[in-house]
């Protein structure tokens, strides 16, 4: 399978050798095991340490246990991502004779194939307890995220781009806790509030601020990322600016929710 253009050109028969291939197939498969673990745990802990966590519905407890393993892999992805990109000599620009789009490493690889089996997971999750879960607009932010990440896994190019939008899951966490504290009761708690205001702040460095440094860093390499073939080349461009749209909105969201909780307990301290 050979794909050519103006853009650039790549082959990837000639890239995926076979090692490549079961390196790619044990990180998806990974990603999947440690997202079953991770909600096995989730339950059987927090059966043990949370009285709230029995009283809860099994659609609750399910999203509770979903929820659990995503705020693992933002943890882990976001992490990853940090190191790859700001503290490893892999994007280096003086590190390698490639150009920064195509560079990667084994590492990079492999956390790309554990998020590959984490968003697989999760959507399939969304689809089976749909809408309960999450709306469409979750199916198409995990569709493009699948879509964009296999794409760069299977070609090796746009590792930095990828791992750029992946350390914007770092907010997850945040939203994760904000369920939980609510759904415990704790909605009035100082700890709601004050994970409300460091979710939004996050969000405005994580997946504002972040995206359009993303987009800064593009177009001052754009005759490097010209290098793409084509159908990437307009992947790259696409699926992070509809992430951007949709981030947006969200927090727009969250900052209406924010600026809400923050009255209404300015209200009861008056009180």
């Amino acid at each position: 399978m050979e794909s050519t253009s103006s853009f650039g050109s790549f082959s990837f028969y000639e890239y995926a050798s076979p090692t490549k291939v079961v390196l790619w197939l044990a990180s998806i498969f990974s990603g999947i095991i440690f997202c079953l673990i991770a909600y096995t745990s989730t339950a059987i802990l927090s059966s043990l340490l949370i009285k709230k966590y029995g009283k809860l519905s099994s659609a609750e407890k399910i999203e509770w246990n979903n929820r659990g393993f995503s705020t693992f892999h933002a943890l882990f992805v976001s992490s990853a991502s940090f190191y790859l990109i700001f503290l490893s000599d892999v994007f280096n620009a003086n590190s390698q004779n490639d150009v920064v789009i195509t560079k990667s490493s084994r590492l990079s690889e492999t956390v790309l194939g554990i998020s590959i089996g984490y968003f697989l997971t999760d959507l399939a999750m969304i689809l089976w307890n749909f809408p309960a879960l999450g709306g469409l607009e979750y199916v198409l932010h995990h569709g493009l995220s699948i879509g964009s990440i296999t794409l760069s896994l299977l070609t090796g190019q746009v590792h930095i781009y990828i791992l750029m939008v992946l350390f914007s899951e770092s907010t997850t966490p945040f939203v994760n806790l904000r369920w939980y504290l609510d759904i415990a009761g704790l909605k009035s708690s100082k700890l709601y509030i004050w994970n409300g205001i460091a979710l939004f702040l996050g969000w405005l460095v994580a997946r504002i601020f972040l995206f359009m440094f993303l987009f800064y860093h593009i177009w001052t390499r754009l005759v490097e990322v010209q290098e793409v073939f084509l159908f990437g080349f307009y992947t790259l461009i696409m699926v992070p600016s509809v992430l951007a749209v949709m981030n947006i909105f969200w927090f727009w969201k969250i900052a209406k929710g924010m600026i809400k909780t923050l009255t209404k307990a300015k209200h009861s301290k008056g009180a």
